[in-house]
Order: C-alpha cells, then structure tokens, then sequence
C-alpha cells in the first residue's frame, strides 16, 4: 500500500533531495498511520461496548494514542526540513527529537490512565458479553499492526529514521497486546475465568514500557548521544586517505537532526612539512567529508615530529606503560622539549570516562609513571575525555 501510495503522491523521488526525500515519505507514512490507527480506534471502540471488555477499550485508547503519536511525528518530519533562518542557522531537524518526546509523554499518560481504570475493575468486575464479530475485529487489528510495523521498519531504515524505527516497535508491541486481548477472551467463551480487567493491566504495562523506551530513544540524541562506531570509522578512512595525516583525536560529532551533522577533529600533521600544502590538503578532505558524509567538518592541524627517533621511541614507551593503568587509555600530541635540568614530555591522555578514580588522581599516577622512564623526565599532561 506505501509503495502505490508513493508513487500517486511523491513525483520523481530520483530528483528530490535528500531532505525533501525525507520529508514526504516521513509525511506520507505519517498519514497513512494516523488512518490506520483511527479505523482501529473505531472498530475496537464498537467491539469493546459490544462486549464490556475494558481490555478492548483500553486497546482501542491506544490506537487513539497512536494516531496523536503519527499525527506529532508527521508535523515533525514537515517541521524538521525548514530551511536554516537567522535565529537557529543550523536548521530545525532536532523538531523531528521534540515531537518524538512529547509522544513519549503522551504514550506515558495513557499508559498511566488506562492501568487506573484496570485497577478499578480488578477489585469491580463487570460481566463480559462474547461476541466472534469482536474477535474477527481484534484479529484484523493485529494483521493491521503487523502490516503497520513493516512498512515503518522499512521506511524507517531507508530514511535513518529513529522515529519511524520507534513507530514500528511500537507497532509490533501493540500486536503483542491485542493478542494478549484476544487469547483472554477466547479463554473467557471457554471457561468462567474473567481475566478482562488482567487483560487491560497487562495492555496498559505494554503502553507504559513502549513510552519508557521512547523517552530514552528521543532524549539520547537531544542531550548528545557518540555517533556510531560505523560513521566513525568512515571519517577516519577518509580523513586518513590525506598523505599528509598521520594520526586523527579529538573527534567531535555534533548531531543537529537527520542529515544536518557537524564534525570537528584534530589531524597529526608532520611539523617539517610545507604548511600551504598541507592547509590544501586539510581543505580537499574536509571537502570529501561533506560530499560522502552529507555534513560540515572542521580540521584543526597538530604539528607533531616524525623524524626524531628518541621523541617516537619515548611514545611508544609511555603508551605501553599507561596500559597499565587502563587498556584503553590512549595519548596524542605528544613532544619532548629538553631543558637544562629537566626533559618536558608534553601529551594528551584520553581516558575513559569509567575509570576508577578522579582526573586528579589519574594525572599524578601518568606523572609517576613517565618519570620511571627517566628521573630528569617531567610529564605535562592534559587529561582528555572521548566523544565517540
């Protein structure tokens, strides 16, 4: 169905961009869930007074939430792809976030208000009248939901769309309570067990779990989340395709919603090198970062020394003993410069941010363990943290 949807309503797909690509398809599912929701809405509100079955009441509530939830991601999809302005220059794709986390919220109240009313009925049971029309509702119901989860999850992946992958979890666990619903009204036709208000519960801790997971899944990216282990290993392949890096740190990552990132990080350059060529060569791959990446990066250079045997042999030497503190403790920037009575050895330390004891404590357990190396060996180190 979202595919003949699609080409009705999204003329020539090949020449959008990938933002308005984005857009109509997030629109166009959008839509097509606050209908699907809607119907089901209906048809389980007439099965659940048909029956008195608070569990398909509660079921039929939740496919109302659902069609707010499809309605709020739509109006994000659309409010996410306005162009930048003076006030927020690096666009609104984080609105996509927002309205995923007032979803959250609303899922979360539902959720709360449907488990109070199965409470109720726990300690009030009402009498539940069978009817096979209801059941032949539920099951369409979780055809519905099923069809509803693949096309998110396909969309979802296609667009790199955390909302729409939310949407079709959400989907699939919805099925999961219908079924729930269904088993125990067949369950009540059979025998005299009445497990409706048990059924409606059960409903509501499924709404209540989706809403938690959706909160998490819309906070993470608003508060700052790493990037991926695979983007990050495409900015170091290209990056290290420059004949002129030797080595990448501090990488930073700054998500402003699908499609509209920004990446700062530190290049090791050779100090001896021609700085004019070099500064060109920085320029040409901060350009392929925005051509295969689709974002804007900034590359600061770090001259280090790559001709002195004692500078590198010394590295080496302080990397292997820092792994005694930490295996995943790494350095950079790292030069000498000799005094008189002392050699300075000046690094970044990059720890991680589990590590047993403070930035304090780490810094003079580094300082000890250099000047094993040599007496007249004076570390100053910068205690760093990652980003990825």
């Amino acid at each position: 169905m979202v595919s003949l949807l699609s080409k009705i309503f999204i003329k020539k797909p090949e020449s959008l961009t990938a933002e308005a690509k984005r857009e109509k398809y997030g629109v166009l599912c959008g839509t097509l869930g606050i209908a699907l929701n809607l119907f089901l809405f209906a048809v389980k509100i007439f099965a659940g007074l048909l029956s008195g079955a608070i569990s398909i009441v509660a079921d039929a509530l939740n496919n109302l939430s659902d069609a707010g939830s499809s309605l709020v991601t739509m109006l994000g999809f659309k409010l996410a792809a306005k162009k930048p302005d003076v006030h927020h220059p690096f666009g609104h794709g984080r609105f996509e976030y927002v309205s995923g986390l007032f979803v959250s919220m609303l899922i979360l109240l539902v959720g709360f208000e449907l488990g109070k009313t199965s409470i109720e009925k726990i300690f009030s049971p009402e009498e539940i009248v069978f009817s096979w029309l209801s059941i032949a509702i539920l099951a369409i119901s979780i055809a519905v939901k099923l069809y509803m989860a693949y096309y998110n999850r396909i969309f979802g992946k296609k667009l790199a769309s955390t909302a729409m992958e939310a949407t079709a979890v959400d989907a699939l666990s919805d099925s999961v309570a219908t079924s729930v619903v269904l088993i125990c009204m067949l369950i009540s036709r059979f025998t005299d067990a009445n497990l409706d208000a048990w059924c409606g519960l059960a409903v509501s801790a499924f709404i209540l779990y989706s809403g938690i997971r959706s909160v998490k899944e819309t906070m993470d990216p608003l508060l700052g989340e790493p990037p991926t282990e695979e983007f990050v290993k495409q900015i170091e392949n290209i990056v290290k395709e420059c004949p002129h890096v030797c080595g990448i740190h501090d990488l930073m990552v700054h998500d402003y919603g699908p499609g509209r990132r920004v990446i700062s990080l530190h290049a090791e350059v050779p100090a001896n090198s021609d700085l004019l060529e070099i500064h060109d060569a920085i320029d040409n791959t901060e350009k392929r970062l925005h051509e295969s990446l689709h974002c804007d990066a900034v590359i600061h250079m770090d001259p280090i020394q790559t001709d002195n045997a004692l500078v590198a042999e010394t590295r080496a030497k302080v990397e292997t003993l820092l792994k005694i503190l930490d295996e995943r403790i790494s350095i950079h920037d790292f030069r000498m410069v000799t005094g008189n009575t002392h050699t300075n050895v000046i690094f970044d330390a990059v720890l991680p941010y589990d590590l047993p004891y403070s930035d304090k404590e780490a810094h003079r357990k580094i300082t000890e363990l250099v000047r094993t190396l040599d007496g007249n060996y004076f570390a100053v180190v910068e205690i760093d943290k990652g980003y990825i």
